[in-house]
């Protein structure tokens, strides 16, 4: 019997026919469940809240439009003013701390250390915590009588004890440390992602050549995980305003709006003070400023290699 009857090389199955039709004319229509729930989702309700950011709708019955009234209130408004600073500070303070250390650790935890692996895993489990959770424990870490101050009475260092929570100085710096000790294990698995496609033997190279090691660093690790810098940096930065669990469960805005970000700004004019329309506006712009930065964090991060050729 030849092999065209048995199905060999000479002759294609009817079933793997039948497969390569299906994948071949059904794979678009499986995704239109998922594209109608995106599409729904966020851009009906992104061109919802854009509408009612031209209105004075208050959540209940009928509204006005009136223009560009609320985004001119936002100038004049300083709750606003002062989360934009305070989201810029977390924001940025955030991205720069847990980029640096996150690469540092990356490249501590590369290669060479045997417990590498358990180490790897220990600094990332953190990042798979619930939020809310982290922040109540940080928040009896900071309490007036909590472990800080505690500690610093039995070191004979009482005079540093400080109402961490409650201080408009320092709280907003406890807001950052829970930040940074949460998610600094998610760029350090994205740097170790990139040097795992830096050869090895490129390195070898440059050192015989008598580069020391921040010529090495900088000459051949960072142009090769210049992928890796641009996703870590561009989530960092997305990721670090969007900060609103934190502020929400440890000192809910306060104390006297210190710790007030644009995520927990708009939460509380649209849902506590009942301002649709206002709180769309403060969204709008919110998004704009989002937008803005990770596209130039995207652009200053992008990959050159091709414009040089």
């Amino acid at each position: 019997m030849s092999q065209v009857e048995n199905g060999g090389p000479g002759r294609k199955s009817g079933s793997s026919i039948t497969k390569k039709k299906l994948v071949a004319h059904g794979y678009w229509w499986w995704s239109l469940p998922a594209l109608a729930a995106v599409f729904f989702v966020h851009y009906v309700a992104t061109s919802l809240g854009l509408m009612y950011a031209f209105t004075d709708y208050e959540g209940i019955g009928e509204f006005n439009w009136i223009g560009l009234e609320n985004f001119t209130k936002i100038l004049d408004d300083t709750d606003v003013t002062s989360s934009i600073s305070n989201t810029f500070f977390l924001a940025f303070g955030s991205f720069i701390i847990t980029n640096v250390v996150g690469l540092s650790l990356a490249l501590a935890l590369n290669r060479g250390l045997k417990s590498r692996y358990v180490l790897r895993t220990l600094l990332f489990l953190p990042v798979i915590l619930s939020t809310i959770a982290v922040s109540y424990i940080f928040r009896f870490i900071f309490y007036i009588e909590g472990p800080i101050n505690q500690l610093l009475v039995s070191m004979g260092l009482s005079d540093l004890q400080k109402t961490w929570l409650a201080d408009p100085e320092w709280s907003i710096w406890v807001i950052l440390i829970v930040v940074v000790w949460q998610h600094i294990g998610f760029p350090m698995v994205i740097y170790l992602a990139g040097l795992a496609t830096v050869p090895q033997e490129l390195e070898e190279a440059a050192a015989i050549d008598g580069a020391g090691v921040w010529r090495r660093f900088f000459s051949v690790t960072v142009p090769m995980i210049q992928p890796a810098i641009a996703i870590a940096t561009t989530l960092g930065i997305i990721q670090g305003m969007k900060i609103f669990d934190q502020v929400v469960a440890m000192t809910g805005g306060g104390p006297f709006g210190a710790t007030e970000t644009l995520s927990t700004t708009i939460y509380h004019k649209t849902f506590e003070y009942m301002q649709y329309g206002y709180g769309s506006a403060i969204s709008m712009v919110f998004t704009v400023i989002i937008l803005f930065f990770a596209l130039l964090q995207s652009f200053l991060t992008r990959d050159r290699s091709g414009a040089r050729k």
